[in-house]
C-alpha cells in the first residue's frame, strides 16, 4: 500500500457517506492510513454454549435460556430497569437491563434467547447484567470467531466499523515492509502486511498474538531509535544557560514546615549539578505517586529565575496547570519569593488573556511559564527561555518535548514521570536522559488502607462512600469496563452514574467523566470536583493523572482484576493527598486464583517501585484482551510489561543498526528513517513519538 491510498479519505470508501464520514472524525479518524490505524480496543470471542450451571463468575459465557416467570419493569430516577429471570434444565440466572425499553417487545415469558455476557454471583444466584442476546441460529453462526470490538461514538456502530475496515484492506493491497530481514528472521516477526490485516481480523488467538508482537516490536524499535538519535545530537550540546545556586532556594528549603526527604535532596543536587555543568541538562525524575517531586520543580525554576532566565512547566491538562499555577502563587506569597514571577498559560483563557500572556513572555515580565500544550504555539515567542520542566512526562509525545525545547536555544530539559517503572525498563525507555529516582514519601502522610472484595461487598462500599461524604470528604468510583453488546464506555459510565444516583441519597451530588468528552468538558468536570461541587466523581481510567483533590478520600476501582497493577497504583494515588486518613477499594469479579493473587500485592504494598518490578514478572495479559495498560508510555499496541522481552530486543536491535548506520543511510534502513523523520508515521502510528 503506498502513500496514496493511504492519503485516501474515509468518505471515498464504498457505504461511506458524509455524515458517517463525520462521526470518524470525531474518532480522529480521517483517512484510510487513519482507519487501517484504528485497532479494536478488544474481541469478542464467541465461544461454545454451556449449561448454566457451569457458568463460571468473572467470566464471558453464552447460555441458552427460556425466560420463566413475571417480566419486572421500573424506574429508579432517570434509570429504566428491566428485570427477569431465565433457566435451563439445570439452573436459573437473574438478568437485569438498563435503559432498554426497546427489549420490551422481545422479552417474552416462554420465549428462548441465547444470553451472553459477564457472569456475576450474587448471593446464592448467578446473574448478568446487560447480556446480549441472540437467536439460536444466529449464534451459531457466530461461534468460533473473534470479531474486533472498536472504540466507538455516539452513531457509528461497531458493524460501520468492520464494514469500512474491510473496504479500506480492499483497496490497500500489500502493505511496504520496512524492516530489514535480519530482524524479522531473527525473532520470528510475522510480516507488517500481515500483522496489520491480523490485528483487525484474526483467525484465532494465537495469530492475533503474533500480529499484535509485531506491532509491538515495531512501536518499540521506532521509540528507542527516536530515542537514541535524540541522545546522540544531545550528547555535545554546551551549557548556554550556566547557572549558579541561589540565595532564595536556600531560604525556600530553610522556612519550608517540613525538610525534604533524602531522595527528593538527591535529585535536587542532581538537577544543580546539571544547571552548572558543561552541557545541557536532560533529565528525568521519576518518582512514586505523591512523592513530592512538584517542589523540585519549583527549586528548578525559582534557580532559573533568579540568574536571570526564563523556566516554562507544560502540564498535561489545563485543570493541574491551574493547580500548580494557584500552588506556585501560594508559596511565592507565603514565603515572599519575589524573584519568581508566573504566569498561566492554557487553551481555557479568553483571546485577551491570551494575547496578554503573551506580551508578558515574549517582554520577559514574566519569568516562570505555566500551562499546557498553548505553550508550544507558534504565537509563544520567549525571551530567554532556559529551561523546559514537563510534568507527567508520558502525556507529551517526544516531539511535543522538542517543540517546547525548541521553543528556546538549546535549553535545559526536565521530565517529570510519577509512574515508576523497573529500573532495566527505564534506562532503555528513557535512554535519552539521566534518571533521578525519588522512592521516598514526604513523612505526615497516612498510608492508604486498602481492601480487596468481591461483588457481593458493593452494597457495603456504596454506604462507605456515603459516610465519607458526610464528613466532609469525597470519592471516586472507576468505572467498570464494558464486556458486551454496542455500549461504549460513554453509554457504560452514564449507565452506571445512574445506578449509583439510585443508591446513594439524592443530595449526595454525583458525576462522570469519560474520554470521549471534549478537552473543555473534561476540565470542567475536574475543576467542579476540586471546588468540593462534586462529591462523587465517576469516572474511567482518564482520571489516571491530571487531578489533584487532597479532600478525596476514597478510590473504588470496579473490575480491578482487568487492570495492570501499575495502572491501578497510579489511580489509587489520586487520593490520600491530604491529611485525612485514605481508602482504596479493588472490587474483584473474577473467582481465579490468579486474580485474587495479583490484587492481593495491592492490598499489602503502597510502593510504587515494588509494584512496578511484581507487574514486570508476572507479565498479565496483554490490553488488547482487556483494560490492562502500562500506565506510563501510551503505547497504541505494546506494553512495556506484558513485552519487556520485546522492549529488550528493540533496544538491542536498535543500538546494532546505529552502530551499523549511524545517520540511517543504508538503502535497508530508508523507511526507518524516513518513518522518525515525518511528523506522523504513515504506515505505524505510535502515541510518544
Amino acid at each position: 500500500m503506498g502513500s496514496r491510498e493511504l492519503e485516501e479519505k474515509v468518505i471515498n470508501l464504498k457505504g461511506i457517506g458524509e455524515k458517517t464520514a463525520k462521526l470518524f472524525e470525531k474518532c480522529g479518524v480521517h483517512t484510510c492510513g487513519d482507519l487501517i490505524r484504528y485497532y479494536p480496543r478488544a474481541y469478542d470471542i464467541y465461544g461454545n454454549i454451556v449449561n448454566a450451571c457451569d457458568m463460571k463468575p468473572g467470566e464471558i459465557n453464552a447460555c441458552k435460556l427460556t425466560i420463566i416467570g413475571s417480566i419486572v419493569k421500573r424506574r429508579v430516577r432517570n434509570l429504566s430497569i428491566i428485570a427477569f429471570e431465565a433457566a435451563d434444565q439445570t439452573a436459573r440466572v437473574k438478568m437485569t437491563y438498563f435503559n432498554a425499553p426497546y427489549l420490551a417487545s422481545v422479552l417474552k415469558p416462554g420465549t428462548t434467547h441465547v444470553f451472553r455476557g459477564m457472569v456475576q454471583k450474587k448471593g446464592n444466584f448467578l446473574s448478568m447484567d446487560q447480556p446480549k442476546m441472540y437467536k439460536l441460529d444466529e449464534y451459531m453462526a457466530l461461534m468460533g470467531q473473534m470479531q474486533p470490538r472498536y472504540p466507538l461514538v455516539k452513531g457509528l456502530s461497531n458493524n460501520i466499523v468492520i464494514k469500512a475496515m474491510h473496504e479500506a484492506f480492499k483497496n490497500a493491497g500489500r502493505f511496504e515492509e520496512y524492516l530489514p530481514d535480519e530482524i524479522i528472521k531473527s525473532h520470528g516477526l510475522t510480516s507488517y502486511s500481515e500483522a496489520v490485516v491480523g490485528i483487525h481480523f484474526p483467525s484465532d488467538a494465537k495469530a492475533l498474538e503474533k500480529s499484535r508482537r509485531r506491532l509491538a516490536y515495531d512501536e518499540f524499535l521506532l521509540f528507542v531509535l527516536k530515542l537514541r538519535l535524540l541522545k546522540k545530537s544531545q550528547e555535545v550540546i554546551k551549557n548556554s544557560y550556566p547557572m549558579i545556586d541561589v540565595a532564595d532556594t536556600q531560604r525556600l528549603l530553610e522556612r519550608l514546615p517540613y525538610k525534604l526527604t533524602n531522595a527528593q535532596m538527591k535529585a535536587w543536587e542532581d538537577i544543580k549539578s546539571d544547571l552548572s555543568g558543561e552541557t545541557v541538562m536532560n533529565r528525568l525524575i521519576q518518582g512514586d505517586v505523591g512523592s513530592g517531586k512538584t517542589i523540585i520543580s519549583l527549586l528548578a525554576l525559582l534557580t532559573t529565575a533568579a540568574n536571570g532566565y526564563q523556566g516554562a512547566l507544560m502540564a498535561p491538562t489545563e485543570v493541574l496547570a491551574a493547580q500548580h499555577y494557584e500552588s506556585f502563587k501560594e508559596i511565592i506569597k507565603k514565603y515572599d519569593l519575589k524573584t519568581l514571577k508566573p504566569v498561566l498559560l492554557t487553551g481555557a483563557l479568553s483571546a485577551k488573556e491570551k494575547k496578554e500572556a503573551q506580551r508578558l513572555i515574549s517582554e520577559g515580565e514574566v519569568n516562570c511559564i505555566i500551562g499546557t500544550n498553548a505553550l508550544i504555539q507558534e504565537k509563544v515567542n520567549y525571551k530567554n527561555l532556559a529551561l523546559v520542566v514537563t510534568d507527567e512526562q508520558h502525556r507529551f509525545g517526544v516531539r511535543q518535548r522538542e517543540s517546547l525545547a525548541g521553543k528556546g536555544d538549546k535549553v535545559h530539559v526536565l521530565l517529570m514521570s510519577a509512574t515508576p517503572i523497573p529500573r532495566t525498563l527505564a534506562i532503555i525507555l528513557y535512554g535519552d536522559l539521566h534518571i533521578s529516582i525519588v522512592n521516598e514519601l514526604p513523612g505526615g502522610r497516612k498510608p492508604i488502607k486498602n481492601c480487596v472484595v468481591g461483588t457481593d461487598y458493593r452494597p457495603t462500599a456504596y454506604k462507605f462512600i456515603k459516610s465519607q461524604v458526610e464528613e466532609g470528604h469525597q470519592a471516586y468510583v472507576i468505572c467498570p469496563m464494558i464486556e458486551e453488546g454496542e455500549l461504549d464506555n460513554v453509554e457504560n459510565v452514564t449507565d452506571y452514574t445512574e445506578k449509583l444516583r439510585a443508591a446513594l441519597p439524592s443530595d449526595i451530588r454525583i458525576d462522570m467523566l469519560h474520554g470521549k468528552m471534549k478537552p473543555a468538558e473534561k476540565d470542567k468536570i475536574m475543576d467542579a470536583f476540586a471546588r468540593k461541587d462534586i462529591d462523587v466523581l465517576v469516572s474511567t481510567t482518564v482520571i489516571e493523572v491530571g487531578i489533584n483533590v487532597p479532600n478525596a478520600t476514597v478510590m473504588m476501582i470496579e473490575n480491578a482484576e482487568r487492570f495492570g497493577l501499575s495502572q491501578l497504583h497510579q489511580l489509587r494515588g489520586r487520593v490520600g493527598r491530604g491529611d485525612a486518613q485514605s481508602y482504596c477499594i479493588f472490587l474483584n469479579t473474577s473467582e481465579s486464583k490468579e486474580a485474587k493473587e495479583r490484587l492481593d500485592i495491592m492490598n499489602k504494598s503502597n510502593d510504587g517501585f515494588k509494584i512496578a518490578e511484581e507487574d514486570l514478572r508476572q507479565r498479565g495479559p496483554g490490553d488488547l484482551f482487556g483494560v490492562r495498560q502500562s500506565g506510563d508510555l501510551n503505547f497504541r499496541v505494546g506494553d512495556i510489561y506484558h513485552d519487556s522481552d520485546l522492549v529488550k530486543e528493540s533496544a538491542m536491535d536498535a543500538d546494532r543498526i546505529l552502530v551499523k548506520d549511524p545517520d540511517l543511510m543504508l538503502p535497508q534502513h530508508s523507511v526507518l528513517k524516513e518513518l522518525l523523520s515525518t511528523k506522523s508515521a504513515n504506515l505505524v502510528d505510535f502515541a510518544t513519538l
